[in-house]
């Protein structure tokens, strides 16, 4: 039984990466329809959820060869290989402005996706966590690099090999004046 959750930053293609998998014979379970209004609170237009509830509520649909997609899916605690997608910091920033994220919002999650919150996270708990690269890159490819990684081809995605933290720092830090 395959179970695989794909998770990374929003706006890094998981939902994109997942329908394209789903054509390999995968069923899709998307965190974001499966949560519903079975959150604990909202946080602007974020609705905050307990993992552990969701993972409780997921668990009994889960089957072979299942793809657990979702910002969230690293801390559910479900048994699986991990696939954390990554997008450069600037392309990423461009993706959830058009989805409608404000600035303030967007530039939240250019910092989580440069400081590696999303794989840092997945290491903790995991021990089978790759990571690909989504940057200028479709979801038919990525998904194609998510099959050779199910396929024992893992050394070229092992985690740690992509870093945003360079350009991010340039782009956003390096900028700023700090003595007057």
């Amino acid at each position: 039984m395959v179970v695989l959750l794909l998770t990374g930053t929003p706006g890094t293609g998981k939902t994109s990466v997942a329908g394209e998998l789903t054509k390999h014979g995968f069923k899709v379970i998307h965190l974001n329809e499966a949560v519903g209004d079975d959150y604990l609170y909202l946080e602007g237009d974020c609705k905050v959820v307990d993992p552990l509830a969701l993972a409780e509520k997921i668990r009994p649909i889960v089957e072979v060869d299942s793809i657990i997609e979702g910002h969230l899916a690293h801390l559910l605690g479900i048994k699986g290989g991990v696939i954390v997608l990554r997008t450069a910091p600037e392309e990423l920033r461009s993706r959830l402005r058009g989805k409608g994220f404000s600035e303030a919002k967007a530039g939240e999650n250019v910092e989580a996706e440069a400081l590696d919150v999303v794989l840092i996270e997945a290491m903790d708990l995991y021990d089978h966590v790759f990571e690909v690269d989504t940057t200028g890159r479709t979801a038919v490819e990525t998904a194609e690099d998510v099959l050779k990684i199910l396929g024992g081809k893992t050394k070229e995605y092992a985690p740690g090999r992509i870093s945003w933290l360079n350009e991010y720092f340039e782009q956003n830090i390096a900028s700023r004046k700090y003595l007057p």
